[in-house]
């Protein structure tokens, strides 16, 4: 058989295996983050967040069409996540298969001469580079990942892929006629990879370098030439292509409407018209002329544009309104906002201001338009600003910059620097920050996870215990981290604890220099790749930490890169056997076994228990938790991400509690989500409120600050209605210093009435708490502004006026945490007077919601794995019934209580989440004391004092762990420390407590049995 032939074969078989391993462990249902988004998104062909993934979206709905259960929508539904998330594991599988041919042919430049015929024991050599660099990948820890979930990440990877062995294929036919074809290829390859994700756009300097060095004779001044080339074409792809072509289409759209009274979209059909006319009659040109590149170059761009236009879907499918409609792209103009992601700001990247430094005033960069059906036109609503500094705050490469503290980033920046309040870093501090937090902390951890090893699953915020990179290797590891054997034991067994004794890295870094010895100009393609798809991405973002999550699954394609080293370091052990005198064959099949075992199926073994999420539905059934803790009709207030997606993915693919509308607090700040609650969604109606558009369209309202101008007495409390009606009026503005004016609002202080017939009618209050109903409800705003999402919240909450259920799954940042009451998992807005001490439960639907409705995902069984974030979700399940059981114990129904308490103890056991375990600020111990104090309310002393001793044993270890460390170590700890002796000290009071009480029952009822005994006699 042919080397080409048994190649081709070989990575099939390797596609098999990672395909196989992929849809074994794949998410049996929906997952967190973005992924309860695109799923709905692909079952109904909804429009996903900015940037967008039309593409993704496409072949999403394609796979539920196929696998899913054809066009039956009723078959559909209840497998429409899991065919989502087998497009990620074929597109993953397939990405190892390229990745081999890749490695493949990179090998055989290292071992075959010229001319030379492959032998057996060659071919053995190079089939087994390719297998060990292509499986080691596949069970790297980012890649997998996301291979078994619904996100764009499990799907990019492919585009890179295949644009590299493209490249390749291009190299090894460069010379043959026709062989210029690969490189359209290329160029559609990348068109559509823009309709998944961008990162395939960094593959090009390593394709244009491959190009330099195959058709141009070598030398430092045209390889430096043929970098910036790379560089620039990289920017003209991402900054003209793809942002600048749709500014320009939006101008024309403007022009055509707008100054000529054409209908909508008709400027748009006329760019894309011209542009066609103008490439078409360039290629003609170039043709006549013999221009050969720039024919080339004219059908690159030709189809890179044809891969591009599925972001037509958007444009269509937004115009039909579907329920989940992100930023309501239904014009060309809105998808110049939608490309740039201008919603999330912009960053300094070459030179800009730190974060100490406060704008000196605002420069309008353009208008913001709203599409105006009644008049046919685009009406400016507001304009774009951008903020201005002073000339001596800005700075080259300011990498400390990010001035908003709302996920406390500033807070982060002062602490690490050392700085006090208003002193600004030194160009010290920023280079610093670039190599230690960006560099180290937000990609070689990550880079070291995958092939040196990883520590646990704790979120890292830069301390010795949470999320670091570990190798295995007791001296080296307690160098850098301290003694881990005296971790406490619940992170010693976390199950992402994955030592790999750095093993691929070394294997990588041996490969790497065996290909740069033997071939320099592809180890540069390659290590160009690596840097791209890693390091540059590094610089260009210049992200700020706290992160919302670990990142590490955008720098896959670096990975990707450094797996084709771990392939070739195959080579390097064959090459050094045979220098040892070991027989040929003998060395190409002991350097494949030796290296299989102990890169690729070493990475498996350790991997596979945090990977295999094939039992694990826990989104999906938070999401029903959190749905059916409403009643009837409901509004409910979310945050971002993980509050939300999954509610979307429930409601829109498996139907669950389509009456509620979920409204999304993060997003309640743009124009466009308040329009879409005008509207009935699914079986929920319209949203009231009291603003007509033109109060908030564009930036109106925005940002409303507090202002004591006298109006209102300082005292009192101001009804919400009046409120709205308050800051709607334009009579109601202050002057700025740059000669705006803005509307304000003039105390803290607010009220909302209660109709106590409507609450009671519509069981907002149950008849027996009839008694507590307030006339209003006062409370207090703790900030100085409001936002136009604070504005909106508190507009449908007073509009509503108590008509529907209103909810919130996070009721904090208003001020109304008094007036909340716990049905389930989210809390319903009750104008109900506190109970001292007590928490506000509907004991009668949280029982029956607890009891009888929810479900736990996979938590009931004793083989499955939570993550950080899956853990914290199970934590605020248990909670409620520790509330729920508390409460109800409180009020003497100890047996019901126990009966709530057990069946909570059952549900979710402690296999899937440790009553004593490390956590953020030791929210698990925390819940498990009081899910302990819980039980030894209702009478069961027993398990309260398991639970309890569950927990004081995690505490002391953490204690005597954190008292291990240096002081330097030891100071990210000390709020941890102090919280854990306070837990092991009131634990041990309640066990002194409710022992002594157990005793004294105990004897009341030996007293009683022996009366009794005596009596009968």
């Amino acid at each position: 058989m042919s080397f080409k032939k048994t190649n081709t074969i070989f990575g099939w078989i390797i596609c098999a295996i990672a395909c196989t391993v992929f849809v074994m462990t794949r998410e049996a249902t929906v997952s967190f983050w973005d992924c309860g988004e695109f799923t709905p998104c692909a079952y109904k062909l909804q429009i996903s967040h900015a940037p967008g993934a039309p593409l993704f979206i496409l072949l999403g709905r394609i796979f539920i069409i196929l696998f899913g259960g054809g066009w039956d929508a009723t078959v559909a539904n209840a497998h429409a996540a899991v065919q989502v998330n087998l497009l990620s594991s074929l597109s993953s599988g397939f990405t190892v298969m390229f990745l081999f041919w890749t490695i493949t042919h990179l090998a055989k430049r290292l071992v075959v001469g010229k001319g030379e015929e492959i032998n057996r024991e060659k071919t053995i050599a190079i089939l087994g580079a390719g297998a060990v660099g292509a499986l080691a990948f596949a069970f790297s820890d980012s890649f997998w990942f996301s291979a078994v979930e619904a996100i764009v990440f499990g799907v990019s990877p492919l585009f890179i892929a295949m644009t590299v062995w493209a490249i390749m294929k291009w190299e090894e036919q460069a010379d043959q006629p026709g062989s210029d074809r690969w490189l359209i290829l290329i160029c559609y390859i990348i068109g559509l990879s823009i309709g998944v994700h961008l990162l395939s756009i960094l593959s090009i300097p390593a394709i244009v370098m491959t190009i330099y060095f195959r058709r141009y004779k070598f030398s430092r001044k045209g390889m430096l030439l043929a970098f910036l080339i790379a560089c620039v074409l990289t920017g003209v792809v991402q900054v003209v292509l793809i942002q600048y072509s749709v500014k320009l289409m939006g101008a024309f759209e403007l022009m055509f409407v707008n100054d000529f009274g054409l209908p909508f979209n008709s400027g748009c059909y006329f760019f894309i018209a011209l542009m066609l006319g103008l490439v078409i009659w360039g290629i003609r040109w170039s043709i006549k002329r013999g221009k050969r590149y720039l024919e080339i170059g004219l059908y690159g761009l030709i189809f890179i544009l044809l891969g591009y236009s599925s972001y037509a879907v958007i444009l269509i499918r937004a115009n039909a309104n579907p329920a989940v409609n992100m930023q309501n792209v239904n014009n060309p103009i809105e998808l110049v906002a939608y490309l740039d992601r201008s919603q999330y700001g912009d960053w300094p990247v070459l030179s800009g201001a730190y974060f100490t430094a406060r704008p000196i005033n605002s420069a309008e960069t353009g208008n913001i338009y709203y599409k105006d059906e009644t008049t046919g036109r685009y009406e400016i609503v507001g304009k774009k600003l951008k903020y201005e500094y002073d000339p001596a705050d800005i700075h080259l490469f300011p990498r400390m910059w990010d001035s908003d503290n709302s996920q406390g980033h500033v807070d982060y920046y002062k602490n690490y620097a050392g700085l006090a309040d208003g002193e600004e870093p030194t160009v010290g501090d920023n280079i610093k920050w670039l190599w230690d937090r960006q560099f180290n902390w937000m990609y070689w951890r990550y880079f070291m996870w995958n092939f040196a090893g990883r520590q646990n699953d704790l979120q890292g915020l830069g301390n010795v215990r949470d999320g670091n990179w570990i190798s295995g290797i007791p001296f080296y590891d307690n160098l850098r981290l301290g003694d881990q054997s005296k971790l406490p034991e619940s992170l010693k067994h976390n199950k992402a604890h994955a030592p790999l004794f750095m093993l691929p890295l070394l294997l990588g870094v041996l490969g790497l220099i065996f290909q740069y010895k033997r071939d320099k100009t592809n180890a540069v393609v390659v290590f160009l790749l690596f840097f791209f798809t890693g390091i540059a991405i590094i610089l260009y973002l210049n992200q700020a930490l706290p992160q919302p999550r670990e990142r590490d699954y955008s720098y896959v394609g670096s990975f990707y890169a450094f797996s084709i080293f771990i392939g070739l370091g195959v080579l390097f052990v064959y090459d050094l056997l045979k220098r040892q005198k070991v027989a040929g064959l003998s060395a190409a099949a002991g350097s494949t076994v030796l290296c299989l075992a102990a890169v690729p199926l070493l990475m498996a073994c350790q991997e596979w228990k945090a990977h295999d999420r094939s039992a694990k539905t826990l989104a999906r059934d938070a999401a029903s938790d959190y749905l059916n803790s409403c009643a009837p009709n409901a509004i409910l207030f979310t945050g971002g991400d993980n509050d939300t997606y999954p509610l979307w993915y429930a409601q829109e693919v498996e139907n669950v509690r389509p009456d509620v509308r979920v409204i999304v607090t993060s997003l309640l700040g743009t124009d466009w989500m308040i329009n879409q609650l005008r509207s009935k969604i699914n079986e929920s109606a319209p949203i009231p409120m009291s603003w007509t558009p033109d109060k908030y369209l564009g930036d109106n309202r925005n940002y409303v600050p507090y202002s004591d101008q006298g109006k209102f007495p300082k005292d009192g409390y101001m009804d919400l209605n009046d409120l709205m009606a308050f800051i709607g009026d334009d009579k109601n503005q202050l002057q700025t210093q740059g000669g705006g004016a803005l509307n304000y609002f003039p105390t803290h202080n607010f009220s909302l009435p209660v109709d106590k017939t409507t609450v009671l009618a519509n069981g907002t209050v149950v008849e027996k708490d009839s008694a507590r109903i307030l006339d209003k409800i006062n409370f207090t705003f703790p900030g100085n502004a409001l936002l136009k999402n604070d504005i909106m919240e508190f507009n449908i909450i007073a509009a509503n006026k108590w008509n529907r259920p209103v909810y919130f799954s996070q009721p904090y940042g208003l001020g109304i945490t008094n007036f909340v009451q716990e049905d389930g998992i989210a809390y319903r807005l009750v104008p109900l007077r506190p109970e001292q001490g007590v928490p506000t439960v509907n004991t009668d639907t949280m029982y029956h919601n607890l009891m009888d409705k929810f479900k736990f995902g996979g938590a009931e069984k004793s083989d499955v794995y939570f993550d950080e974030n899956g853990r914290r979700v199970l934590l605020s399940i248990r909670s409620a019934f520790s509330t729920l059981g508390q409460v109800l114990a409180t009020k003497s129904q100890k047996d019901t209580a126990l009966k709530v308490l057990n069946y909570g103890y059952d549900k979710i056991k402690a296999a899937s989440l440790p009553w004593g375990m490390v956590s953020f600020r030791n929210q698990e111990d925390i819940t498990s004391m009081q899910y302990a104090y819980a039980f030894y309310l209702a009478g069961d002393t027993a398990k309260g004092q398991q639970i309890a001793d569950a927990v004081i044993r995690d505490c002391r270890q953490q204690v005597d762990y954190y008292s291990s460390l240096s002081d330097n170590d030891a100071t990210a700890f000390q709020e941890d420390l102090q919280t854990a002796k306070a837990i092991v000290s009131q634990l041990q009071g309640l066990k002194t407590q409710f022992s002594k009480q157990a005793a004294s029952l105990e004897s009341g009822k030996q007293v009683t049995k022996d009366t009794t005994k005596d009596t009968s006699k």
